[in-house]
């Protein structure tokens, strides 16, 4: 195989017809979740769990509540607890757009969008969406499960309790070694 170089490109072409804009190929993962959700309705159960939060006709449409779940899905399975990050991530991924239902010329949420959601919908509302959740992937044996386990592991880091020196006095903490490390306190 003969080395590829990268070479300058030539002007795009000003106007591409959306029909020919690349199709995503959606994730699998993302494909068979939201299949499972529109099969038990969770759009609907969603918004009729969170319409007490907005008003009825005031100001413009918000972003589906469904979708700010959807949002907060991707962040929990990328392992991304940041607003801004999944709203970057979204607005990058072909595959999470169509998670979410948008195409590739729609503005995806901002991640103030999401803020303002998440301070308007009760911690409750939130735990029973979740839960609601957890039991429709039980009931598709998509969740299996008896028992709950705990990872408990105790270490121990560099900088352990037994570590830590006043700076003011120079002595430890009672029952603290401070052999380890010098002044940290303040």
């Amino acid at each position: 195989m003969a080395l590829g170089r990268r070479e300058s490109r030539k002007q795009e072409n000003l106007w591409i017809a959306t029909q020919d804009l690349p199709k995503a190929v959606s994730h699998p993962f993302y494909s068979k979740l939201n299949e499972i959700l529109a099969k038990h309705g969770f759009d609907q159960y969603i918004e009729e769990m969170t319409a007490r939060f907005y008003a009825p006709k005031n100001g413009r449409p918000s972003l589906p509540p469904g979708n700010y779940f959807r949002l907060l899905f991707i962040g929990y399975f990328e392992g991304n607890a940041s607003e801004r990050g999944i709203a970057w991530r979204v607005a990058d991924s072909l595959g999470l757009r169509h998670f979410l239902g948008f195409s590739l010329t729609d503005n995806t949420p901002d991640h103030s969008t999401m803020s303002k959601i998440r301070r308007r919908i009760d911690l409750e509302t939130h735990n029973e969406i979740f839960s609601f959740v957890l039991q429709i992937l039980a009931r598709e044996k998509i969740l299996v499960g008896k028992s709950i386990g705990i990872d408990a592991t105790t270490l121990e880091a560099n900088a352990a309790m037994r570590g830590i020196v006043r700076r003011d006095t120079g002595r430890n903490l009672p029952g603290v070694s401070h052999r380890t490390c010098q002044g940290i306190w303040n």
